[in-house]
């Protein structure tokens, strides 16, 4: 067997479960490691969080607070719902009843002492009770009173060396007030993460987390999203498709539809993506819907995200058309999911994604659509990005996925707002057309990267029969630039039976 490690090079739980999985674990063993990030980005919790975690193993914790009450620690904490009682709560800012002249101070307040008085009561509380694990509240109360930088760097090296020979694993808090942001900090600590809040132009506020630096660990890299909820901070570390690989069998899934699965060569493989695309009402969704009845008549379960619409469109939708959808749902093989992306961040839409494939087993996803997605995205710039790494995923799990993007425009050229495309191994294009003063609707595929598919334009119905598709239409022009026209004779077209809206 290998030598055990010294107790120095444990790697020891940061009591986030997201922050663990970045860190590969968690952080090594005393040493000091820095948090910074400007006000309300959370770092308050995702320190009391590393607290607790040692106080849930029986160590011995100590908060030293140079900005915050006892009082304010504690409602923190009981609005997460947590108990602090066995977390030693040491407070350098005096209570209010210490504005009475006639009462004595018990307590230090930092504006008043000098930066040596207070280096030594925290040394000495420190060594009286000889903690495994410690959290300063913030480093700028020390940065004010040493008023220089060659001062206060010597103060936090001093503070490091100290807490270096006592088996004790610091987390020091920054709110990066200074004018110089102190990099200074980021060679001293063994450690660093950044926690930022971005303000979008409507919604809420974007939270995320990156690690800077982290001696000796490999980490994940890069941004990842994160949110303060009730009971702490849920980190989504950033989805790395390359980690999750499964094996499974690329078979064709069916639509349900035979004349549709002929068209597409035999259907959509598995492990694959079809990019629906077309105006607004030509029946994208309805198309979707019919491959997650399918999947359900098979036993199989489906996802379908809606970013557009809600239940109720969808279900009575179904019911039109004569598809089984509440059926599906009450045996529990579609999970129906309302996304909000004025609240949800594309970190989060991934994990949610991940464990509907991963726990629940889902085998087809619809996205539902790709512009409501991009509505999701503080930047649209790494709409693409991070969708490469979701299709990905879901192509390495088995999983068939279904993209539905909405063109602008509903008759005439038609302008995209994403170009995603050649992420999509295959792309069905739905248009409008006009033949004897009836507006009708006609089906191609585009594209299809794993198989011969057939090159035709063929017009579908969407009746409560479900979809019906009718024989090739060979004399169309215009349907790829946005206006298709039917020179023809109307004798292959479908019959006039009426059609409801999609």
């Amino acid at each position: 067997m290998p030598p055990a490690l010294p107790a120095s090079e444990h790697r020891i739980s940061t009591g986030n479960a997201g922050l663990n999985s970045i860190l590969g674990g968690g952080f090594d063993a005393d040493r000091m490691y820095l948090y910074e990030g400007r006000p309300g980005t959370g770092k308050t919790t995702l320190a009391l969080e590393f607290l607790l975690e040692g106080a849930g193993k029986s160590e011995k914790t100590l908060y030293i607070s140079l900005s915050e009450t006892q009082r304010e620690l504690e409602l923190v904490a009981r609005r997460h719902g947590w108990n602090v009682s066995d977390i030693e709560i040491f407070e350098l800012i005096p209570p209010e009843t210490t504005l009475d002249p006639s009462q004595e101070l018990t307590v230090l307040h930092p504006a008043e002492v000098e930066l040596a008085e207070t280096t030594k009561l925290i040394l000495d509380r420190v060594s009286a009770l000889n903690p495994t694990r410690v959290v300063i509240d913030s480093l700028s109360e020390l940065r004010l009173l040493a008023q220089s930088s060659l001062r206060y760097r010597r103060q936090v090296l001093a503070l490091k060396h100290f807490f270096a020979i006592r088996s004790c694993t610091v987390v020091v808090l920054d709110d990066m007030t200074s004018h110089d942001n102190d990099l200074q900090l980021h060679s001293i600590c063994h450690g660093v993460v950044l926690l930022e809040q971005l303000a979008i132009e409507y919604g809420a506020e974007r939270r995320r987390l990156r690690v800077v630096k982290m001696r000796g660990i490999p980490f994940r890299g890069g941004y990842h999203d994160m949110a303060i909820k009730k009971g702490g901070i849920e980190v989504y570390p950033r989805l790395i498709a390359a980690e999750h690989h499964a094996s499974f069998v690329g078979e064709f899934v069916g639509s349900g539809n035979t004349e549709l699965d002929d068209l597409l060569g035999g259907g959509l493989e598995r492990g694959t993506n079809a990019l629906l695309i077309g105006a607004a009402g030509v029946g994208k969704s309805s198309l979707a819907v019919s491959y997650a009845i399918a999947a359900a008549q098979r036993g199989e379960k489906s996802a379908f995200f809606a970013f557009d619409e809600g239940r109720g469109t969808i279900e009575a939708r179904a019911q039109s058309l004569g598809l089984p959808l509440q059926a599906a749902l009450d045996a529990g093989l579609l999970m129906f999911q309302q996304i909000d992306p004025a609240e949800l961040s594309p970190g989060e839409f991934a994990k949610i994604v991940r464990e509907r494939v991963q726990k629940d087993g889902v085998r087809v996803v619809i996205i539902d659509s790709l512009n409501g997605y991009l509505n999701a995205m503080p930047d649209g710039r790494f709409l693409i990005l991070q969708m490469h790494e979701l299709l990905t995923f879901l192509g390495q799990q088995g999983v068939l996925t279904l993209l539905i993007m909405a063109q602008h425009g509903l008759v005439g050229p038609m302008d995209t707002p994403l170009d995603i495309s050649y992420l999509s191994d295959a792309v069905l294009m739905l248009r409008y057309f006009e033949h004897g003063g009836v507006v009708r609707r006609a089906l191609s595929v585009v594209k299809k990267r794993s198989g011969d598919h057939e090159h035709t334009i063929r017009e579908f119905k969407l009746s409560r029969h479900g979809l019906s598709l009718g024989p090739p239409l060979r004399e169309f022009s215009g349907v790829l630039s946005g206006t298709p026209t039917y020179v023809g004779s109307g004798e292959p077209l479908l019959d006039g039976e009426s059609e409801r809206t999609a």
